[in-house]
């Protein structure tokens, strides 16, 4: 076939890599005999390992324009699709000499493909808030590809099973509802629910269900001084990440455990999805239609505000209106539910 080496260049967040499954499920599909790389950091690239949509992974380096080129060339790639918006993206793929490069004309690198599609775009020339599932989706209808499946996925490794529950036996084996809290984001603090908030929730889950709860965060300083907050506040001992650190392959493990879990709008949110978990979600200053997934088994509370969605990460007002506007109650409420149903199945 005429297209029989395929590199997919993929988005650099891992929510976005994570929500761009389905169009990398729809290009395995449709180009089944291709040999199929990615091109992404390592953190996407760990985050989607397992994977069973491309044959090889190369690694990118931000910024590092000649260099990917240069590791890209050799391979005389037929075609490159590239769900990373980026002009070095364009440039890298332009030098390395792939024939047909597809991707959105936008960051200044129209010339650089050969095939442009056009992202959706507000009256005032703004970027459209569309769901970033529709958006990788597009470009691989684009590149020829049935689209009809919009469900993110993720796979787990027994071995990162394995490994998780040496490290966590008492919550990977018990009994009780497994509740994995996550008040952190890269995106910036004015993401976070308050610590004290997500305290309160975490001492009545225990209370009404005897969960088991686990605070997942990340090692940045902010998160963990997040997850120590919400420690010092409860009455029952929680399990804190923070003091019990995971690899995303484990992290990715723990999460297909968990009967619910309840999240600020940033990356775990998307493992949990992708791993069919019960969900509530955190919104604030971000606009939820960017992610928007339709899955069943996830309740959104949107905070609202004067200046929401501000898409700012950090809050400039004197208060964090809109993230404090979302009380422990409707958390509360939307976690009985989806725990009560969980119960029920």
């Amino acid at each position: 076939m005429p297209d029989d080496r395929i590199a997919v260049w993929l988005p650099s967040p891992m929510g976005d890599a994570i929500l761009a499954t389905p169009a990398l499920r729809a290009i395995r599909q449709t180009f089944a005999n291709a040999h199929i790389c990615f091109v992404s950091n390592p953190t996407v690239r760990q985050v989607l390992s397992p994977c069973r949509f491309n044959d090889e992974w190369i690694d990118s380096e931000n910024g590092a324009v000649l260099s990917a080129a240069a590791r890209l060339r050799p391979f005389r790639f037929d075609q490159m699709i590239l769900l990373k918006n980026s002009f070095s993206s364009g440039l890298a793929a332009f030098l390395a000499g792939a024939r047909r490069r597809i991707g959105y004309a936008r960051d200044g690198r129209s010339w650089l493909l050969t095939h442009r599609l056009q992202p959706p775009r507000q009256s005032n020339g703004e970027f459209a808030p569309v769901s970033m599932i529709d958006y990788y989706l597009s470009l691989a209808r684009y590149a020829g590809c049935p689209t009809d499946d919009r469900t993110p996925e993720l796979d787990v490794d027994q071995e990162d099973v394995l490994s998780v529950s040496g490290k966590l036996p008492a919550i990977m084996s018990a009994d009780s509802p497994l509740v994995i809290l996550v008040p952190g984001g890269s995106f910036g603090p004015s993401k976070f629910w308050p610590a004290a908030k997500f305290a309160q929730i975490a001492d009545r889950l225990v209370d009404e269900y005897g969960a088991a709860v686990a605070v997942s965060v990340s090692p940045a300083p902010v998160e963990q001084a997040v997850a120590a907050a919400i420690c010092e506040q409860t009455r029952h001992p929680l399990i804190s990440l923070a003091e019990h650190p995971l690899s995303l392959g484990e992290l990715k493990a723990l999460f297909a455990e968990a009967d619910l879990v309840i999240t600020n709008d940033t990356g775990p949110r998307h493992i949990a999805a992708a791993l069919r978990r019960r969900i509530v979600s955190l919104f604030g200053p971000n606009d939820a239609r960017w992610t928007q997934t339709g899955y069943p088994d996830e309740i959104q509370l949107i905070g609202r505000a004067d200046c929401a969605p501000c898409e700012k990460p950090h809050c400039t007002n004197e208060r964090h209106a809109c993230m404090e506007s979302i009380t422990v109650e409707m958390v509360w409420t939307a976690a009985q539910k989806l725990l009560d149903e969980a119960r029920r199945s």
